[in-house]
């Protein structure tokens, strides 16, 4: 997705072409061949839902055709992760390599353990600490009950994404919100949950007998498999977490 003449301009394929992915079906299968892939282009060619998808289609609220529709059901099935891993944006992990994802990113800590030693901010630990308790939030509900707003902390969002670009959180389903009732209303919000709770802890640490470059090189192989012309450098940068 690119600004060209002021406008959005989505980067997608011909139905014709044998790379579309014509159904949330094929998506799903297509993440778990490759492993991992952002939603929208970058500066990787064909590394993207958006460039192997229909453009006409985006956004149109069908959820038979509609990727961004297709992103809610896959994060809702729990059997692709799905949230912002990839320089900040969204994306995919297949349960094959969630765990040395969650490894490198983690770069060996748990969450309390990273707390512990000093290398997580406040801000981070107040979004953390409601999942003691919680399995699952609405991302408003959070950032409400983590004191985020005009007169609490600050950049929730920002705060939101470092926690999943460092494997801590997804985005696990969209939801309406209901009313006392039981009537859903308004738009899907994001439900967060940590990966745990998604995948179980015993797959989603699977990796932790790995040092984190060990669990790198092996997401990194992967990338040249796909991209064997691809420089180093761009794959470190597509790969990496925040803090890196």
């Amino acid at each position: 997705m690119s600004v060209e003449n002021g406008e959005w301009i989505m980067h997608g394929v011909e139905e014709s072409d044998p790379c579309c992915l014509h159904t949330v079906g094929e998506l799903e299968a297509y993440v778990n061949e490759v492993g991992f892939l952002p939603l929208f282009s970058g500066n990787i060619p064909d590394f993207s839902v958006e460039e192997r998808t229909l453009p006409d289609y985006w956004w149109s609220g069908d959820e038979m055709n509609d990727p961004w529709e297709w992103r809610k059901i896959i994060a809702g099935r729990g059997n692709i992760a799905y949230g912002k891993f990839f320089e900040k944006r969204a994306g995919f992990i297949s349960r094959e390599w969630l765990p040395r994802f969650v490894n490198y990113r983690r770069d060996g800590y748990d969450f309390d353990a990273r707390w512990d030693e000093e290398l997580a901010g406040n801000r981070q630990k107040k979004i953390m600490d409601l999942f003691d308790d919680e399995t699952e939030l609405y991302s408003n509900e959070a950032k409400h009950r983590a004191d985020f707003g005009k007169n609490g902390e600050k950049n929730f969002d920002g705060i939101l994404t470092e926690l999943e670009m460092q494997m801590y959180l997804t985005d696990c389903d969209f939801r309406q919100r209901q009313n006392k009732r039981g009537e859903n209303y308004g738009w899907a919000i994001t439900i967060l949950s940590t990966p745990e709770h998604i995948f179980g802890r015993e797959l989603v640490t699977s990796a932790y007998s790995e040092s984190p470059e060990e669990s790198f090189e092996h997401i990194a192989a992967k990338m040249r498999d796909r991209y064997p012309d691809l420089p180093d450098a761009k794959i470190r940068k597509a790969l990496a977490g925040t803090g890196r």
